[in-house]
């Protein structure tokens, strides 16, 4: 949902390290909530089609620890662990994940940023980077389009290769992809992508 743009541009070198909606290698922490974590897991592998991201380039992690919900705490040295794993699994060099505001502020949104910072850190890998997306305020979240341009004012203003403009050419495959999580498919999200900056622009920046 988040990552419209990404999805949509890059290839299988990159890791995309997200909460449930969104997708990683692609790669994915299930939401088990309400037990409905196959059905999501099989939403997933819909909208992946969609994106034409194959199936075995998609990965579900459905561990314990890492359930969806205010109040949970994922820990961030065992997400450290398993982003390390499987980033040498399949020679991975880039990550991208949330900033530390989560775009919606969403917890758990918040902890796999740590983690990925927390790999970062501590880390002798010295060719794995790293980039967030960024966060923007509530009135350029939802301005659809329009931050198209206040996004590019924001990366000119970034030190020359730490940030980057992505744009979405094709807003429709995106809310086509979201839609095959049916499950979630309510009437907020149905706004939320149809006019939230993220299907039409994602800004990310280098994580140090």
């Amino acid at each position: 949902m988040y990552y419209a743009c990404q999805l949509v541009i890059l290839h299988s070198f990159v890791m995309i390290i997200s909460q449930t909606n969104d997708m990683f290698r692609t790669q994915n922490l299930q939401k088990s909530r309400y037990g409905m974590g196959n059905i999501r897991k099989e939403e997933l592998y819909l909208a992946s089609a969609v994106l034409k991201i194959p199936t075995k380039q998609v990965k579900v992690l459905d561990h314990p620890d890492f359930q969806d919900g205010f109040g949970k705490v994922w820990d961030s040295n065992l997400l450290a662990s398993i982003i390390d794993k499987e980033t040498r699994l399949h020679s991975i060099d880039l990550v991208i994940t949330f900033d530390d505001y989560g775009i919606s502020g969403h917890c758990n949104h918040r902890d796999v940023h740590r983690g990925v910072r927390k790999l970062l850190h501590d880390s002798s890998r010295k060719h794995l980077e790293a980039w967030e997306l960024v966060s923007t305020n509530i009135v350029r979240k939802y301005i659809g389009p329009v931050d198209i341009w206040l996004s590019i004012l924001f990366a000119r203003h970034q030190k020359s290769g730490e940030s980057h403009c992505l744009l979405n050419l094709d807003p429709r495959k995106s809310y086509s992809a979201m839609a095959q999580h049916s499950s979630q498919w309510v009437w907020y999200r149905k706004l939320f992508v149809a006019f939230s900056s993220c299907s039409y622009v994602n800004t990310l920046k280098k994580i140090e």
